[in-house]
C-alpha cells in the first residue's frame, strides 16, 4: 500500500475531530438601560462573572442605549473574543445585531441566548418564593416578546420549566410583540377568577425579565394581585445560575 493511501486526510476533507477554537474575551453583550437600576445590575452580573474567572478578561457591551457598542468592544479586544448574549432568548438582537457584529469582526464567536435554561427557572422560583407565593396562587410568567418566532417559543419552554418546578401550570404572556399580552393573560385570568370567586386563588406574575427597566416597571404596574422581581436586583447577591450560566455559554460554543 503507497504512502499516500496510509496518510491521514486532512480535516476538512476528512470531517473529523477539529481541535476547539478558545476564545480569549468574554463580550458580555447586555441590550442596555436607562434606569440606573438595571445599569447597576447588569454591572454586578458582569463583575461577578470576572471575579468567578480570574484569568479571563470579561468586557461589558451593549446593543443599544448605553456605550461601549458591541462593535467598539470587539475592535478592542483582539485575539478571539467570544459574545456571549446576556439575554433571554433568540430574537432579533441576537440572530440580526450580535451575528452581524460578530461575523465584521475575524476571529470572534457568538454564544447562544442565556435562556431556555432551567437554572433560570430556579432563579425564577427564587423570585416567586421570595414574593410570597402560596399553594393556590395562579402563575403567569412575563417576557419582554419578540417578533421572531424562536424567542417566543423559548419563553414557553421557560414556563413549562418553571411549572414543573412549581408543580402547577404557568402561562407565558408577553410585554410587547407577542402573543397573549400580559394584559390578556391577567383578564383572562381574572374572568376565571370571577366564575371562581370561592375557590379562587391569587394571580401571580414572575418576572422573567434580566434587570429593572423599563418593561420591568411596566410588569410591575400590571395590577397583578402579586408581582415577583427580576432575575437581578440591584445591591444585592448576584444569583450563582446566573455566574454558572454566563461561563458556560462562553465556554461551549
Amino acid at each position: 500500500m503507497s504512502a499516500a493511501l496510509l496518510a491521514p486526510a486532512s480535516n476538512t476533507a476528512w470531517g473529523g475531530w477539529e481541535p476547539p477554537v478558545e476564545a480569549t474575551t468574554l463580550v458580555a453583550a447586555s441590550h442596555g438601560t436607562n434606569s440606573p437600576a438595571g445599569q447597576a445590575a447588569i454591572a454586578g452580573l458582569v463583575a461577578a462573572v470576572a471575579l468567578a474567572r480570574p484569568g479571563t478578561r470579561v468586557e461589558p457591551a451593549f446593543v443599544d442605549v448605553q456605550q461601549p457598542d458591541v462593535g467598539a468592544v470587539l475592535r478592542a479586544a483582539g485575539g478571539r473574543p467570544r459574545i456571549v448574549p446576556l439575554l433571554l432568548s433568540a430574537g432579533f438582537h441576537t440572530r440580526h445585531d450580535l451575528a452581524g457584529e460578530a461575523a465584521a469582526a475575524p476571529g470572534t464567536t457568538l454564544a447562544r441566548a442565556l435562556g431556555p435554561d432551567p437554572r433560570l427557572a430556579a432563579v425564577l422560583e427564587l423570585r416567586l418564593r421570595a414574593a410570597g407565593l402560596r399553594r393556590g396562587d395562579r402563575v403567569i410568567l412575563a417576557c419582554a416578546g419578540s417578533t421572531d418566532p424562536q424567542g417566543v417559543r423559548d419563553c414557553r419552554i421557560t414556563a413549562d420549566l418553571l411549572a414543573s418546578r412549581l408543580e402547577r401550570p404557568v402561562e407565558a404572556a408577553f410585554v410587547s410583540a407577542a402573543s397573549p399580552s400580559l394584559e390578556e393573560a391577567l383578564g383572562a385570568a381574572a374572568a376565571r377568577s370571577a366564575r371562581r370567586w370561592s375557590r379562587a386563588g391569587r394571580v401571580v406574575v414572575a418576572t422573567y425579565l434580566l434587570a429593572p427597566g423599563h418593561f420591568a416597571a411596566r410588569v410591575a404596574g400590571c395590577g397583578a394581585d402579586v408581582v415577583s422581581r427580576p432575575l437581578l436586583v440591584p445591591g444585592e447577591a448576584v444569583p450563582s445560575e446566573l455566574v454558572e450560566l454566563v461561563l458556560e455559554r462562553f465556554d461551549t460554543l
